[in-house]
């Protein structure tokens, strides 16, 4: 970091001038190929505008003439936007030995840990950067973020009211806050997160409509919370430009290639037997993660991207997504063993213990089933089931990445329906065409009877009885999904027919679901 009066490029970059930061840095290299402060500014410059490769190039000359920690955390985050989890671990590993002491790079070693899943790294780096400058909310927010995944959420609570002391407004913070635990009518946010959603526009609307719902169920108001869900979800679905015939052509192309994908060639299978953890979101597929990973020879690696771009991978397509038509008809003709080992090699970086067994609980895998069970024979696949209205209620009162398409269906009741109908008849394939390699397991079923439901799975996966996977709520491990609070609870049946309350607003999606041959009792 440098000291002192900031420099011209610098002070460009702070006033966020990428053009003018390009242009000083680009002299600067100009006149000395081995000013390392100029590589990194330039490299700053070029992947800001979107040039990542450049970017990484020039950072990468600039930790080669100057190891320094700032240098190396940024470099480190452009690592993970081309996906490149192990090279940016080992740019975190060597940042670690020379630290920088600037804010923002102490925070952006923190998200680049987080984004490889290892939190417990992630805390002591935004600890440094909220010490540093502890007037800034972003670095406040993830700090807090952080310590609800770790399971400490009297400190998250604390952080984020500090957070909301200092920027009253601030939509992110209270749409956490409001996550952290189940509200009570003794103590709750809801009337301040009325005034705040009264005075809001924009995607803020949508957060603290979400945070309002959230507390209002909680304080035994579904009614109310329901009503306000859907107006916030409806306005959100308006600036769309969503139909679910996208969806629609993936699922298809998915069905087409299922006999291409089981005929494919394989070479040199891998030994390793992963547990893949899949089905519809919100469906208990957490619950589920935390029952495995319990067990001693077990270990959770998080809900991975490893398979999605091990096959967008062999598929070489240019298409800007990673999940689309033409990737997947065009995988179906690849190796299946060379795509194994590559999703092999993307997951090593998100394990800590080599000698487990590994889960990769990304619900959307259900999607990949058939790759899975031919690049990697030995794998497990437990795919999570629950009753389809609350599925789809489910889908609907959970907020998800709001920036991924991949989840643009689950702001209509309608589409929801319409895509579960889909992932239904998806399922029937896998258990018809993959036999033995999926077991389909019930949330009620697992609610109603916990011991004799986790044996199942546990036997599935080839895996010893260990009573440990009975007292799941006590494993100590990061939790980074919406499903934080419940899991660190014993099993509980209030999710359980939750559609009921609301049978008369879901009444379209019933009658959909008559039409479409499918039970809902």
């Amino acid at each position: 970091m440098m000291t002192g009066e900031p420099s011209p490029a610098r002070s460009a970059l702070y006033r966020g001038d990428l053009a003018s930061t390009h242009r000083i840095a680009a002299t600067m290299v100009a006149r000395d190929p081995r000013d390392a402060e100029g590589h990194f500014l330039l490299g700053i410059a070029e992947s800001g505008a979107g040039r990542i490769q450049a970017g990484i190039a020039h950072l990468g000359q600039a930790v080669a003439l100057d190891p320094q920690g700032e240098y190396r955390a940024q470099l480190a985050r452009l690592f993970t936007l081309v996906r490149r989890d192990g090279d940016a671990a080992a740019t975190l590993c060597a940042a670690e030995q020379a630290l920088p002491s600037d804010a923002l790079s102490r925070d952006t070693m923190g998200c680049v840990y987080a984004r490889l899943g290892d939190h417990a790294a992630a805390l002591p780096h935004f600890i440094a950067a909220v010490r540093i400058e502890p007037g800034n909310t972003e670095f406040r927010y993830n700090l807090a973020a952080t310590l609800n995944f770790l399971g400490r959420t009297d400190e998250a609570d604390a952080e984020l009211e500090a957070l909301l002391a200092r920027a009253p407004g601030n939509a992110r913070a209270q749409h956490l806050l409001a996550g952290l635990r189940k509200q009570s009518p003794e103590r709750n946010h809801i009337e301040r997160l009325g005034r705040t959603l009264a005075q809001a526009r924009g995607p803020d609307r949508l957060l603290l409509g979400y945070a309002l719902a959230k507390e209002l169920e909680d304080v035994g108001q579904p009614d109310e919370a329901l009503d306000r869900l859907s107006t916030a979800n409806a306005e959100h679905r308006r600036t769309l430009p969503y139909d679910f015939s996208r969806d629609a052509a993936t699922f298809d192309a998915i069905e087409a290639s299922a006999q291409q994908v089981a005929k494919a060639p394989v070479t040199d299978a891998s030994t390793q037997a992963p547990i893949f953890i899949i089905g519809m979101p919100r469906t208990g597929t957490t619950l589920v993660d935390r029952i495995l990973s319990s067990h001693p020879a077990v270990e959770s690696a998080g809900e991975l991207q490893a398979m999605p771009l091990a096959v967008k991978f062999a598929a070489g397509t240019r298409s800007r997504t990673v999940m689309d038509p033409e990737t997947i008809a065009a995988a179906a003709h690849a190796d299946m063993g060379a795509i194994g080992r590559d999703y092999l090699a993307r997951a090593a970086h998100h394990r800590r213990d080599p000698a487990l067994r590994f889960i990769d609980k990304f619900p959307g895998n259900f999607h990949y089933a058939g790759f899975i069970a031919r690049a990697l024979p030995e794998a497990r696949i437990v795919c999570l089931r629950r009753n389809p209205m609350d599925t789809v209620l489910s889908n609907f009162r959970n907020l998800f990445a709001v920036s991924s398409r991949y989840y643009d269906y689950s702001y209509d009741l309608h589409d929801i329906a319409a895509y579960y109908q889909r992932f239904d008849r998806l399922m029937a394939l896998w258990r018809e065409t993959l036999p033995g390699q999926v077991i389909e397991v019930h949330y009620e079923d697992l609610v109603a009877d916990h011991e004799a439901q986790s044996r199942r799975i546990l036997a599935h996966c080839g895996l010893d009885w260990d009573d440990a996977c009975l007292a799941f709520y006590k494993n100590q491990a990061p939790v980074s999904t919406p499903s934080a609070a419940q899991v660190r609870r014993p099993i509980y049946t209030e999710s359980v027919a939750r559609w009921k309350r609301h049978a008369e607003v879901l009444e379209p999606v019933s009658r959909f679901f008559a039409e479409a041959g499918i039970a809902i009792d």
